[in-house]
């Protein structure tokens, strides 16, 4: 039964993946074809975003899901070889939370996808799953943008710019080199600003769906309050899954709040 509802839900996600002719995503069988019977291995593809390395590129990743799908991320690792400092350049491994701490029964294969493709655009170098290409990307983000360029011409299919173009890799003026650093690093440090955000909302709702909390939040309480008021009545997180509190829950933990137990 289990088996057959999570076959439900994934032919649905591949449905809604194929209906979607703007985000460039798309699932086909290992050997490349539409046709898909076995839901436990996929092949995913999506185009290297713009204003990246990555541009113009095809990048495919292996998919395999495993048993206790929706409710574990799927395995994802990149078939195409690609420089990013999030990806090993030897394996194909991932770092990215949505596929591990971060993954929720809410998230799609066409979700994840996305969020590899933004991957692409956003790289954490502080978080790396490739300590060399990180490194490169942090002390010489021109060399990077080179080799990065590089591989997804040989391995991607990337098209070659044409000669004189800044997208060469070449170095061109130091003026323009110093500018091209700054931008880059102050782009890194406006992504860490704001993956640093979204890890300390996360951790505020401990574990809990964020709905679930926010629809007390909403009568005037502090986040914490509320996280603080479901431990104490014992309300299951459920993975961080959202569900219909019982009357007598909600009875209790509004109690709770107003400080009556």
């Amino acid at each position: 039964m289990a088996s057959a509802n999570r076959n439900r839900r994934l032919q649905k996600e591949i449905q809604d993946i194929a209906k979607d002719r703007h985000s460039g995503i798309s699932i086909t069988t290992p050997t490349g074809s539409s046709d898909i019977i076995d839901f436990t291995h996929f092949k995913g593809h999506f185009d290297g975003p713009p204003d990246t390395p990555y541009e113009g590129g095809h990048y495919e990743v292996d998919i395999r899901i495993g048993g206790e799908y929706p409710f574990k991320p799927p395995e994802m690792r990149f078939i195409t070889k690609i420089w990013h400092p999030n990806v090993s350049s030897q394996t194909g491994a991932i770092c990215l939370d949505t596929l591990g701490a971060h993954w929720s029964p809410v998230l799609t294969l066409k979700s994840a996808l996305i969020s590899l493709q933004s991957l692409l655009s956003s790289p954490e170098p502080k978080d790396p799953q490739d300590a060399e290409v990180a490194s490169m990307l942090i002390t010489r983000p021109e060399e990077f943008e080179h080799v990065a360029r590089d591989w997804a011409q040989r391995y991607a299919g990337a098209p070659k710019p044409p000669p004189g173009s800044t997208k060469t890799g070449a170095s061109g003026s130091g003026d323009s080199g110093d500018a091209a650093a700054v931008k880059s690093q102050r782009k890194m440090e406006d992504r860490e600003s704001k993956r640093r955000e979204e890890y300390r909302r996360r951790e505020a709702y401990q574990g809990y769906n964020k709905n679930m909390i926010d629809q007390f939040v909403s009568m005037g309480f502090q986040v914490e309050q509320v996280v603080s008021a479901f431990e104490y009545v014992g309300i299951d997180k459920a993975d961080g899954e959202e569900y219909e509190l019982e009357e007598e829950y909600i009875g209790d933990v509004t109690a709770r709040l107003f400080g009556e137990m």
